[in-house]
């Protein structure tokens, strides 16, 4: 059974004991950096990979769980044809459910189906046993062609025409959604460039561009020329205070109005807004965009801070 399961639509998280390793794993790293690389260039890029560390299984878990969701709506397509060829062949529906139930493999729905099977045999009835197989998935395309299902079987209707009529309606779907990915994978792609020349830019500005002008402004002031000097008003450059959590909160905040913090503030909303984006026109949904967005603001993070130095 899946650690993330929810009902209503929701996902609902249930902490496993793996994830302790890695949390375990990532605190060692994260006092290793603060005791011996405290003040390096690489400080601060591998105090986020220790947090990335920490928390990556959870996040791993929550991503192949949609992974496994979409699983459940592909293999859900061949549930449905094999229960008409079965139903065609004369078996009573509750019988064709438990024979391929139990004769074929549907991969992340097998257990789904088992229990359904399962409770058919126990006489359990037919809509009920459905409706508890819908809620188990929790799936909204799966749940309303379920739904169809138990009103036509309610209804005394003729099951066999229903399912032919969702078999149809999920083909069409499945489609609808290759096609979608498809056409949009050239923008993902072109997204994922973007941002990367983006962070390129942005390098480039702070390393380059503003100890350039920061120089010369120095040098048109000394020679009186006061009128052309170029004066910069944020810090290029702020060391943190490990003294005291006081001392360093102050020196925290005075990190994020320099020039280092803005630049990092910068490529992170950039990294968060364009991954929803990519996820919202791939996927279709925001929760497929947070892991775009949480990839690219990982490598925004440990590229702008190394390169800040």
């Amino acid at each position: 059974m899946s650690n993330l399961r929810g009902y209503g639509g929701k996902r609902r998280m249930r902490f496993k004991r793996k994830y302790w390793y890695g949390i375990t794993i990532g605190l060692i790293f994260f006092v290793l950096d603060i005791l011996f690389l405290r003040g390096t260039r690489v400080f601060i890029p591998l105090m986020i990979i220790s947090l990335s560390i920490a928390w990556g299984q959870i996040w791993g878990d929550f991503f192949l769980e949609g992974r496994r969701r979409k699983e459940y709506e592909s293999r859900f397509l061949d549930f449905v044809r094999n229960l008409v060829g079965a139903i065609k062949s004369g078996m009573p529906a509750p019988k064709a459910i438990i024979h391929i139930g139990n004769e074929t493999d549907y991969g992340a729905l097998t257990p789904y189906i088992k229990k359904l099977a399962n409770q058919l045999e126990w006489a359990v009835p037919v809509h009920k046993a459905l409706r508890n197989f819908s809620k188990g998935l929790n799936n909204e395309i799966i749940s309303r062609s379920i739904s169809t299902v138990i009103e036509a079987e309610l209804a005394g209707g003729n099951i066999e025409d229903v399912l032919e009529s969702i078999t149809v309606s999920l083909v069409e779907i499945k489609k609808i959604k290759d096609q979608r990915r498809a056409s949009i994978h050239s923008q993902v792609l072109q997204s994922y460039v973007i941002f990367f020349v983006f962070l390129g830019i942005m390098i480039v500005i702070q390393n380059l561009l503003i100890p350039y002008l920061t120089k010369m402004g120095g040098v048109n002031i000394a020679q009186g020329d006061v009128s052309e000097g170029i004066a910069i008003g944020l810090s290029a450059e702020v060391s943190f205070n490990f003294s005291s959590l006081f001392a360093f909160l102050l020196s925290l905040r005075a990190w994020l109005v320099s020039l280092p913090g803005i630049f990092l503030m910068l490529a992170m909303i950039q990294g968060f807004f364009a991954g929803v984006t990519v996820g919202k026109l791939s996927e279709g949904d925001m929760a497929s965009g947070l892991k775009h967005s949480l990839i690219l603001m990982t490598v925004a993070f440990i590229i702008m801070t190394f390169a800040a130095g």
